[in-house]
This record gives C-alpha cells, structure tokens and sequence, in this order.
C-alpha cells in the first residue's frame, strides 16, 4: 500500500503541474461565472432611460399620494408633475417611448374613473401597476370626506384568502413539500457534480496508462513496484484530482446560487442526505476507474483504439440514455432495472432519489450492494488484465487476449 500511495502522490504532483489540466479545472467555472456576470448585467439594467416616464397632470391634489405609493410600491417609474392638457399630452405621446399621461381632476375622483394615455411602446404591465394607485387614492378620497384615523384603518383592513389546491393540501403543505423537494436537489446537485468530475479524472486514467506504456515509462516503475501498486495508485491519485475537481466546481455552483437564487444553499447541502449522494459518486468513480485503467493498459496508443476500447470510454453515460424515463416515473420499471445495472446505476440513483419524496431504501440497498459486488469484480478482473496489458507492445490487446488473461 506504501508504494501505491507514492504512486498516487506522483501522479496527483505531475497533474498538478501540467497547465493544461489546470486550466481544465479553473475555465469552465470561470466561464460560467462570466455568462452569468454578463446577462447579468445585460438583463438586470436599472437605467433610468428603461424607467416609465409618468407624467401627472394632477387637479385634486392627489400627486404627494400617488409619489408615496409609487415610491412604497418600487414601481420603475419616473413620475414628473405637468400643467399640460390633453391635447398637448397627445402631441408628447407621439414623439416620445415608455412614456404615460394621467389627468387627475374631483370630477374623475369622484366618478371612479381617471383617464390615462400612453405611448404606443408602452409595457403590458403599466396596467396593473396603475392598480397600486387605487388603495392609496381611495384612502385620501375617504379622509377628505372626513373619516377618521381608526375608521380608515377598519376599512383599509385587509381581507385573507387561503387557497387550497384540489388534493386538499394548504400552501404551507405546500411550502413543505418545496422545501423536501429541495433538500434532495441541491444536495443530489452537489453529488452529480462530484461523480461528473471524479468520472472525467478517471478518464485521465485511461490516457494515463497507454501513454506510460507508448513512453516506456511503465518498464521504469515496474522495475521497483508490481503492476498491482501502480494500478492503485493510479486509481487513488486521479480520485483526489477528481475530487479537487469537484471542490472547484461545487464551489462555484454554490456561489453562483448565492448570488442568483434566493434560497439558503449551505443549509440544504449540510444535511445527512448529502452522505448518500457522496458514497453513490465514490462508489461510481471506483467501478469506472477499474474498468478504464484495465483498458488503458492494454492499448498500444490511444490514438489507434479499437471498438471494444472506443465504447469502454461510454460507459459512464450510458444514464443519460433512459433519464426520460427515470424522470418521469422513477418508480417506473426502467428506472428500478435501471438501479441494478452497475454501469447505470449511480446515474439513476441519483436522480431517482432527487425525484422521490419516499426513498425506496430495499431498493437503494441492493442497488449499493450490486455497485460492491461490481467494484470487487472490475478490481480483480482489471488487476490481471493490467498486470499483462501493461508489459504488452506493438498493437492492442484483443477481447480474446483479454480474456485469456482473465482466466489464467
């Protein structure tokens, strides 16, 4: 084990210090971080030129009350008291955009109906923000009329509505099942991120080993170590850069749903869920990392891989292939046949269990009892394949040398 963890620190130092897998890890982050900066920017403007342009011919001294409601409402508008007519306002309208004319007079107060103009351009929503103004004119019509503080607020007491979905559930059941929805998300969110990362480094293996071998540098480290060190060391080393990878990734998911989201991130993601989520990406890591360090040993070049090789580099994504209809019915027979196949099985339980509010754990136990029993098996199967594929030169190893391998 000694010499398979000098093994891991020499691949994790020499990772470290290629530039290109550095800049692999830091530019996707970085380029999300920009995108979102960007139309960030673009479609957050608070400019004024974007504001409604409100101008209030005001007759019933009514323009300190719709100021106020404007101003306690956060309406986007530029309001500007006027002494123009109708006609004049007409004119206005014509040339200018965004723009709006009110003529307040006791005439429209006390009939209930104040006539407005607009331009052409106009927002679809000026019509219901005009209707933050009815409460607070209504208010002043009533205290000109000589009511009362403590009758005006009777009148002005609001009256609650609670609604009720069909199922009879209340928005706070509601409220409650969001909140379950979330405490599955994120966290299975953070666990996607970490088995998508720890699989792309696992795929460094693959190169990692055909390279030594095309380089000789295989015969170097052989001399002093056995085939089986090298191969776990190999697996632990690309484990902690996948999982640094993930650190950088999920740091910048976070962020991101801090600045963006409104909703308490860390506080969904530090929960014992999150325990789960991890073992199924460690767990889905170690089978692959198996399998393709098997693989890689047994190729001459990378560049010259054959069918068996070329589709071997597939098998992590085979999840994506049926997550219509795991998504859809996650209690459905694809995704429970789903969950014991071991090349597709962290993919589906992770969104299975994002999905559903009652977890089916006889289900997820057998399914991280076959992902075992998988890792087991791809270990020693990998083990012997490595120990010859890896001394082997000139031309790729065939499913039939393999396979001699296997049972010698």
């Amino acid at each position: 084990m000694r010499n398979a963890m000098k093994v891991a620190k020499w691949e994790i130092k020499r990772n470290l210090k290629n530039k290109t897998f550095i800049i692999g890890i830091f530019l996707t982050p970085a380029l999300i971080f920009l995108f979102t900066f960007i139309s960030s920017m673009i479609g957050g403007s608070d400019s004024q030129d974007d504001a409604t342009h409100v101008y209030i011919h005001d007759k019933a001294e009514m323009y300190p009350v719709i100021q106020k409601a404007v101003k306690d409402a956060k309406l986007d508008w530029k309001l500007e008291e006027s002494e123009m007519d109708v006609k004049e306002a007409r004119e206005m309208l014509k040339k200018k955009d965004i723009t709006a004319y009110i003529e307040i007079d006791q005439k429209a107060i006390d009939s209930g109906i104040i006539t407005y103009y607009t331009s052409e351009d106009i927002e679809d929503l000026f019509d219901a923000d005009l209707n933050t103004l009815e409460g607070p004119i209504k208010a002043a019509q009533l205290e000109q009329a000589g009511f009362s503080s403590e009758q005006l607020a009777e009148l002005a007491k609001p009256v609650q509505f609670k609604a009720e979905q069909l199922s009879g559930a209340s928005l706070d059941e509601s409220s409650a099942e969001e909140d379950g929805f979330m405490k599955r998300l994120i966290p299975g969110a953070f666990g996607g991120i970490i088995l998508l990362s720890i699989i792309f480094s696992s795929m460094y293996i693959f190169q990692s080993a055909s390279i030594e071998k095309k380089d000789k540098i295989a015969e170097i480290l052989l001399s002093s170590i056995t085939p089986g060190d090298l191969m776990q060391g190999k697996i632990i080393g690309y484990f902690v850069l996948g999982i640094l990878q993930a650190i950088v990734y999920g740091a910048a998911a976070i962020s991101i749903a801090l600045w963006k989201l409104d909703i308490d991130v860390l506080g969904y993601l530090f929960v014992p869920e999150t325990l789960l989520y991890m073992a199924i990406a460690i767990m889905g890591y170690l089978l692959f990392a198996a399998i393709f360090v098997g693989i890689g040993a047994t190729m001459a070049d990378i560049t010259s891989a054959n069918t068996l090789q070329g589709l071997v580099t597939m098998l992590p994504f085979m999840p994506f292939f049926i997550v219509g209809p795991v998504l859809s019915d996650p209690e459905g027979i694809v995704a429970q046949v789903g969950s014991y196949i071991p090349f597709t099985a962290p993919g589906v339980l992770l969104m299975r269990l994002i999905t559903l509010e009652e977890w089916p754990w006889t289900e997820i136990a057998i399914s991280l009892a076959v992902l075992a029993l998988s890792i087991w098996i791809c270990m020693k199967l990998a083990g012997k394949i490595f120990k010859v594929g890896i001394m082997m030169y000139g031309k790729n190893a065939t499913v039939k040398e393999m396979w001699k391998w296997i049972r010698a």
